[in-house]
């Protein structure tokens, strides 16, 4: 299909003290789970798209051949009053080319939606979120936890070689 990621993953980038639990999941949890014991391969805005590279164009780009989207849902995100480039251009590529799947974490307890962009609703409504409840356990590390079931079970295929 063209592909090289089988997700690009979109995260709050201004860090503020809860944002250290965020980037410690997503440069490290996830990659061990989804990328080490899963075989999938992500694109992680800092880790795959490179200073002194067109930001913009990259980030498109790697959108563009990713298979999925996954979108961590915090009460960061939710209260910026100008959500970030790579959200507008999932959102946009999401509903509108409806080229792309989008896969919603929800990292903390957001509460009510009220806050959230119509586009956000909009998939929120149509599909869920899944919500992330194993801070505090032993098995948030294990591919075999409900969380990473789920998320598995939104994820394309991996083709697993023997």
């Amino acid at each position: 299909d063209g592909k090289i990621y089988d997700a690009y993953v979109i995260y709050p980038k201004n860090h503020i003290n809860e944002a250290n639990f965020v980037e410690y999941f997503v440069y490290q949890v996830m990659p061990d789970i989804l990328e080490n014991k899963c075989g999938y391969k992500l694109c992680i805005y800092g880790r795959d798209i490179y200073p002194g590279e067109d930001k913009i164009s990259e980030i498109e780009k790697r959108m563009q051949k990713s298979r999925r989207l996954i979108i961590l849902l915090t009460q960061q995100l939710i209260n910026c009053k100008e959500p970030a480039y790579d959200q507008h251009i999932a959102l946009y590529n999401a509903l509108i080319q409806n080229d792309t799947k989008v896969i919603l974490l929800e990292m903390e307890t957001i509460g009510t939606y009220g806050k959230l962009q119509e586009s956000l609703k909009f998939i929120i409504e149509q599909q869920g979120t899944i919500k992330w409840k194993e801070q505090h356990t032993v098995h948030s590390q294990s591919p075999n936890s409900k969380f990473w079931k789920q998320v598995r079970y939104h994820m394309p295929l991996t083709l697993k070689s023997s």
